[in-house]
């Protein structure tokens, strides 16, 4: 077995039944009953049953045979210094409105790497575009009967599919999907539009094809493409404009009305910013089928100003305790996608809530260009160019995706501290939920 194929033990939960059968750090998985263990979805799928039988072996070359009674389907408490236990697949691909082709040189090599793999989509919500999958590992999936599986789709075109992902098997990979929704694994789906390419005509057919898959793919959101200013030598395309939007939101809105009569779903959803393009309200709630495309940006807004609008009626209710804080000022800084929004709702409070003061920035995104609006692109050193010398009151609010997954650090690797120290200012990161907007700036820390 190669090193890296070493399921190495990281992390043992306290009060785990890894713990109880004395498990440690450094420890390296061997077998589950009798079985090799090649990733984490033989892991995943092993450790399921009420008894299971663990071959580990410790660091002195000892090995242990654990025999475990849990109940179903119970985690034993164990993380393994790579999460998938096997070496990460990057994509094959070349697509044309790919993002990470429009970064600039010289970022930390981790922000290059392409992933286009199927464990990652169960484990973690990626997309995949389906063309890295093999056979096999499509049998994996339907045996273990892993869901939900998050498919790229571009387009239903084979040929317009091949052309967008610059790969001739492109248009095969489609029947993989079909494969998944026949053994009733449930999918949610995307589109990246890009104009002049798999819009209009093209997005109708689309849908209509992806409809069929009812009620196995669940949802499909529909995203227009993000373009950077670094696009030399890539494929040509053009931003969307008002017009663009509100053609693209006609074709969607009529396929959710004609199949949530028969499914009981919408089915097909366009993220936030083409309402905001468009110049268009926000749907209601009701329209987005339990918000399943969240981290495609579906709803994101419309969630959030409902969660505000029912943490600010709790905090009317708290009006007293809150006045009686005292006076406080502080400041927002956020993308140009959600600032209306997050402008109104500091106006909100600030009306409501006489000694409280709030300052909204809007970022523009130099370093990407200006054509990037989303709070989860924007970097440090654009914060800090814009942010400098304006009134920032006692502490900077900032949203929890401008920072990389679990570390304190920027797109552009300009760290928390570094920013708070060329601002002279205390900076506090706050989770995406509108309860979350209202606490952080109506409760001080402890209050």
């Amino acid at each position: 077995m190669k090193k890296q194929h070493l399921h190495i033990v990281e992390k043992v939960e306290p009060g785990s039944i890894a713990e109880e059968m004395e498990i440690e750090k450094g420890d390296v998985l061997l077998e589950i009953n009798g079985n090799k263990i090649e990733d984490i979805f033989d892991y995943q799928y092993y450790t399921q049953d009420e008894y299971i039988e663990v071959l580990i072996r410790k660091p002195s070359g000892e090995e242990w045979l654990l025999e475990i009674d849990k109940d179903y389907d119970e985690d034993l408490g164990i993380t393994f210094e790579n999460g998938l236990m096997d070496d990460y697949r990057s994509c094959r691909n070349k697509c044309i409105f790919c993002f990470i082709d429009q970064m600039p040189k010289g970022m930390r090599e981790t922000l290059y790497f392409k992933d286009d793999d199927s464990r990652l989509s169960f484990l973690q919500g990626n997309y995949v575009t389906l063309t890295n999958m093999s056979d096999e590992d499509i049998d994996r999936i339907i045996k273990y009967n892993l869901s939900p599986i998050n498919v790229s789709f571009q387009t239903t075109n084979p040929t317009l599919r091949c052309k967008m992902l610059n790969n001739r098997f492109a248009g095969e990979a489609l029947e993989k999907a079909w494969r998944l929704a026949r053994a009733g694994i449930t999918m949610n789906g995307q589109i990246v539009l890009c104009k002049g390419v798999n819009d209009g005509a093209e997005l109708d057919r689309s849908i209509r094809d992806l409809s069929e898959y009812l009620p196995g793919l669940e949802s499909v959101s529909v995203v227009p493409v993000g373009l950077s200013k670094f696009r030399d030598g890539l494929y040509p395309l053009d931003p969307f404009t008002k017009e663009d939007a509100r053609e693209v939101l006609d074709i969607i809105h009529g396929w959710q009305e004609r199949l949530y009569p028969k499914y009981g779903l919408h089915f097909i959803h366009a993220s936030d910013e083409w309402y905001i393009l468009a110049d268009e309200e926000l749907p209601e709630s009701e329209r987005y089928d339990g918000y399943l495309q969240l981290e495609n940006g579906v709803g994101m807004l419309r969630l959030l100003m409902d969660e505000f609008a029912e943490a600010f009626d709790a905090a009317k209710r708290d009006k007293k305790r809150i006045s009686n804080m005292g006076s406080r000022e502080l400041s927002i800084a956020t993308g140009k996608l959600a600032h209306r929004f997050i402008k109104e709702m500091a106006d909100r409070l600030m009306a409501e809530f006489e000694n409280i003061r709030i300052n909204v920035y809007s970022i523009n995104n130099d370093f990407f260009g200006e054509m990037i609006t989303v709070s989860g692109l924007l970097t440090g050193q654009d914060l800090k160019a814009q942010l400098t010398g304006r009134r920032l009151g006692e502490c900077l609010l900032l949203p929890q995706n401008v920072l990389r997954s679990g570390e304190n650090v920027f797109l552009d690797d300009v760290t928390l501290d570094e920013l708070e120290k060329a601002l002279q200012v205390p900076i506090d990161i706050v989770k995406s939920s509108g309860k979350d907007f209202v606490e952080a700036i109506l409760y001080r820390n402890g209050d």
